[in-house]
């Protein structure tokens, strides 16, 4: 108490700390991208932000919605730099393919365990709404557009969260899993394994943007083949 009968403010104490949840979120992915997915616990996250464990639960329910608010952050981050190309379906599946990817090699402990959940919130939504656009543009009709959202989406989310798993991996198992294409593939016996012997110094020239690269536009053109026939969004 001060002299003059004001109550001093836990005077030598750090000031306290007001959660909400874009608070924890955001501490949460730095958490991740610090220590990796692993370390993403409640006490580990309450420490960070100098707070009871027990408060956290007043605004995430769980460490299940705490990985459905990560997973919707990773989209906001995608949705900052993204933008549609009006008239032009392929160049807007393009680019926020290559955003996804990017976003989740920037932050590949969240990307992992993100990358395969259905948020229900505001940034998976208007991520579903562009693609969603971007095939209605192409001439689907809603059930053709619901199908192929689907096969965009998932191939996306997939290869992101893959490059994002591999770039958690040990720096020694990363090298290894890299050099077995100069390496083992390039010393296979030709006459076990004749056609990696024709592909062996082309396989290892390969990148990992590479391939991702290709594999979207193999993606696209399958996308544009399968919207030129028209027909069931059924059909096989």
């Amino acid at each position: 108490m001060a002299s003059d009968g004001t109550a001093v403010r836990g005077r030598g104490r750090p000031p306290k700390v007001v959660l909400d949840a874009r608070i924890i979120v955001d501490a949460a992915l730095a958490l991740c991208d610090e220590q990796g997915a692993e370390a993403l616990t409640v006490r580990k996250l309450a420490a960070r932000l100098g707070v009871d464990p027990s408060s956290l639960y007043r605004h995430v329910a769980d460490k299940d919605e705490l990985h459905l608010l990560l997973a919707d952050r990773l989209f906001e981050e995608i949705l900052e730099t993204f933008a549609p190309t009006p008239g032009d379906w392929r160049s807007t599946l393009r680019d926020l393919a290559v955003g996804s990817r990017e976003t989740a090699l920037r932050h590949p402990a969240a990307a992992v365990v993100a990358t395969y959940r259905t948020t229900r919130r505001p940034a998976e939504m208007r991520i579903v709404e562009h693609i969603l656009t971007a095939f209605a543009e192409a001439g689907c009709d809603p059930g053709q557009s619901a199908l192929l959202h689907r096969v965009y989406g998932d191939f996306t989310l997939a290869w992101s969260g893959m490059d994002a798993a591999f770039a958690t991996l040990d720096p020694a198992a990363q090298a290894g899993d890299e050099a077995a294409w100069t390496r083992e593939y390039v010393a296979a016996d030709p006459s076990r394994f004749p056609s990696i012997a024709r592909s062996s110094a082309h396989m290892a020239a390969m990148t990992g943007e590479r391939v991702f690269r290709a594999a979207l536009e193999v993606l696209l053109d399958g996308l544009e083949a399968r919207i030129g026939r028209g027909g069931s969004p059924h059909a096989g």
